[in-house]
């Protein structure tokens, strides 16, 4: 058995949901924040079989296409000086998904 942990953005995270649903996956979703644009995340959790691994996965990845995203990052004070300067519009891939596979030593449901 195996563990997937499917970190996705909050705009993909019903797609991603109802698709793996759809399929026959059972999920567990955790809010979560991080990466690059300090944007909420969603971790999905999927527990299944071996052989079902790469089928859950291309059903996230169906879901989570990336796309190009304009943002500005604002300066912020950190106590009396501007710590970034950065005001500029730059464009950054968003969207996807970080995936991590574990084995699972022991599994029960009550």
């Amino acid at each position: 058995m195996k563990l997937i942990y499917a970190i996705v953005r909050n705009d993909n995270e019903d797609d991603v949901t109802s698709a793996l649903n759809k399929e026959g996956y059972s999920v567990t979703k955790l809010a979560t924040t991080g990466g690059f644009l300090k944007k909420g995340n969603v971790t999905i959790m999927i527990g299944t079989d071996d052989e079902k691994v790469e089928h859950a996965i291309e059903v996230i990845r169906k879901e989570c296409g990336k796309s190009q995203r304009i943002t500005v990052n604002m300066p912020y004070i950190s106590g009396t000086s501007m710590v970034n300067y950065a005001t500029m519009p730059m464009s950054v891939e968003v969207g996807g998904a970080t995936i991590f596979v574990v084995n699972v030593d022991r599994f029960e449901k009550f």
